[in-house]
């Protein structure tokens, strides 16, 4: 697939998945303990949407874009918060009072810019010329440890986080076969170290048969709690063409199910490029199943 964040930055899946990785970390500010945030797979941590990688695909434009300059109902607008703070926080309004989006947070900074200064984040980037733009990015910050390693073999390091708090983001670039198998995995490793943590793993929605596949070997690992969130813009027509994303968090707060029930609906009416675009929010395992 090549999914490097670069020529997708600001998309459709970037805003679903970084508006809950914000709820999940506003979640966890309501106590005053400190936690850890553990990106796997960071890429360069932001990104400029001038640059060729963005301007090839354009795919920000009817994602973020479409966020920006719609003016969502009040309760949609609460939950979008604490993320798009961090976005209009990066970028500038025009001469005329418009908003100007030049510049889209990765999941580190918007991490990053919404910890505490107890907290602490670890960003992991493998592709070698991203983790020295990732490195770059956080010099000298010392809530910040960039690492350059296997994105699946730094999530067995770097578990459990001496916090004992915290979430991790699993978010694979799907460059090579088998990465849903190495998700499951992944799952069953992350709730062995670490089974109080907040676990939020991505995928694409090309094939609805892999994906079914994926959600039957994660839900037989009998792991509680397992909440899938879903947004699909249109219908999967073709293995080379992304239709949709999906989130699967392991320990989600409390609060999210409720929030996702609001947010998907709207994202539906905002971001859909097909009549049938839909959206799914069902536990795996745990809890009650529900449906937006």
């Amino acid at each position: 697939m090549n999914y490097r964040h670069a020529y997708h930055a600001g998309n459709f899946a970037d805003v679903l998945k970084h508006a809950v990785l914000a709820h999940i970390v506003a979640y966890l500010k309501r106590k005053p303990q400190p936690f850890r945030v553990i990106d796997t797979h960071a890429g360069t941590g932001v990104y400029d949407l001038g640059a060729e990688e963005a301007q090839k695909t354009g795919e920000w434009r009817d994602g973020i874009g479409r966020i920006l300059a719609d003016a969502p109902p009040s309760d949609v607008a609460e939950i979008l918060a604490p993320y798009l703070e961090v976005v209009r926080n990066e970028n500038r309004r025009d001469e005329s009072g418009n908003e100007a989006i030049v510049r889209y947070p990765g999941s580190p900074l918007i991490a990053r810019r919404l910890l505490r200064p107890d907290d602490k984040l670890v960003v992991n980037e493998a592709h070698p010329e991203d983790g020295a733009r990732l490195k770059t990015l956080f010099n000298k910050d010392r809530a910040v440890k960039a690492l350059a390693l296997d994105g699946w073999m730094a999530l067995k390091s770097l578990l459990p986080p001496p916090e004992r708090r915290g979430v991790v983001l699993i978010d694979p670039p799907f460059e090579e076969a088998g990465e849903f198998h190495r998700l499951v995995e992944a799952l069953t490793e992350a709730h062995r170290r670490f089974a109080t943590g907040t676990v939020v793993v991505w995928y694409p929605i090309k094939d609805p048969r892999r994906v079914r596949a994926f959600h039957r070997d994660a839900a037989a690992l009998s792991i509680p709690k397992l909440l899938v969130a879903e947004l699909c813009v249109r219908p999967p027509l073709s293995e080379g063409s992304l239709a949709g994303t999906g989130l699967l968090t392991l320990n989600p707060p409390f609060t999210l199910e409720a929030a996702l029930t609001t947010l998907l609906p709207y994202l539906v009416r905002t971001l859909g490029q097909a009549r049938d675009a839909d959206s799914r929010l069902e536990w795996l395992t745990g809890e009650r199943t529900a449906s937006a």
